[in-house]
């Protein structure tokens, strides 16, 4: 008898198991984690990278929405744009109104967090009522205000004419249309600020807060050298997430300001609503939307690094 045939009669069949041909079984057992994520690779593949990569397609022809003929023109769209004042002055304002909203929610989110962390039902509430307006739709919080701020009726200028104040055309001037617009994201974005950075103050250990008190340290130094560096991780979080929403504001300009006065409102992404669907300039305002895509990934990716470089030079 050969060594082979010595073996436990279980051990051959294990043996034989393993040198089975192809089976649809075992393709299945290989490839089952990869199959459960198949549907949502399918949907980001028809409605996320197709229409991203037709609209580059498009975005190098001179295509009109109103006739079906597509005439290749490669980069024409994307030098008059880039060479146009408009485009200039649209993307300032974009920025202006990003800047201001990502500064104040990150500001008024971390000043609310530091004065509703408390277990209290008093600030359970308050912090309930300061958070109802992220539920709100934009479009609902936006027909508000615009009736606030009425420059007939409105309760902002009834409230500047209690004090004293002269009443001021918030709508129609362009040096208070584009504080309007930041005051309504404001009002809707700051209370979701707020509960990120109470969870992040919770999340900080007392016993630094309590070490640092027996070496002296003031409430001053507690919060700059505590407090704000533990609480890196969530303000990052903030400022990337705000910052693409802010960089894509588009249904408040459209109800309340329809992009003027006299373009003081006009951003981004409701000039290429207009250039598309206005204008029907279909392959300028692709180009337009490529552009914009590369600037926000841009400078994203700019904000990642710089946080990383921050972090690595803290540690």
């Amino acid at each position: 008898m050969n060594a082979h045939s010595e073996q436990p009669y279980a051990v051959q069949i294990a043996q034989l198991s393993t040198k089975r041909p192809w089976s649809w079984y075992r393709f299945f057992e290989k490839w089952k984690d990869f199959s459960f994520a198949l549907p949502a690779l399918l949907f980001l593949l028809v409605f996320t990278y197709y229409p991203l990569i037709y609209s580059i397609y498009i975005s190098m022809t001179n295509w009109n929405m109103t006739r079906p003929i597509k005439k290749f023109v490669g980069m024409e769209n994307y030098t008059k744009l880039l060479s146009s004042e408009e485009f200039w002055k649209v993307l300032t304002v974009t920025f202006k109104y990003t800047v201001f909203d990502v500064f104040f929610t990150i500001v008024i989110g971390l000043g609310l967090a530091l004065l509703f962390n408390s277990t209290s039902k008093i600030f359970n509430f308050l912090r309930a009522v300061v958070f109802m307006p992220y539920y709100i739709s934009m479009v609902v919080a936006a027909m508000i205000f615009l009736w606030i701020f009425n420059a007939e009726y409105g309760l902002a200028n009834y409230i500047l004419h209690l004090t004293g104040f002269d009443p001021v055309a918030w709508m129609t001037n362009p040096n208070t249309a584009l504080s309007a617009l930041i005051t309504v994201s404001l009002w809707k974005g700051v209370g979701f600020a707020m509960l990120l950075f109470i969870a992040g103050l919770r999340s900080i250990p007392m016993e630094y807060y309590e070490a640092s008190s027996i070496d002296g340290a003031t409430r001053w130094s507690q919060f700059r050298l505590i407090t704000l560096p533990l609480l890196s991780p969530m303000t990052l979080f903030l400022i990337i997430t705000n910052f693409i929403g802010s960089m894509q504001v588009f249904q408040s300009i459209d109800i309340m300001t329809n992009g003027g006065p006299l373009n003081a409102t006009k951003a981004m992404v409701f000039w290429i609503y207009q250039m598309a669907f206005s204008d029907f300039r279909t392959g300028r305002a692709s180009a337009l939307v490529v552009i914009f895509f590369i600037i926000i990934i841009t400078l994203t990716v700019i904000q990642l690094w710089i946080s990383k470089k921050r972090v690595h030079y803290e540690g």
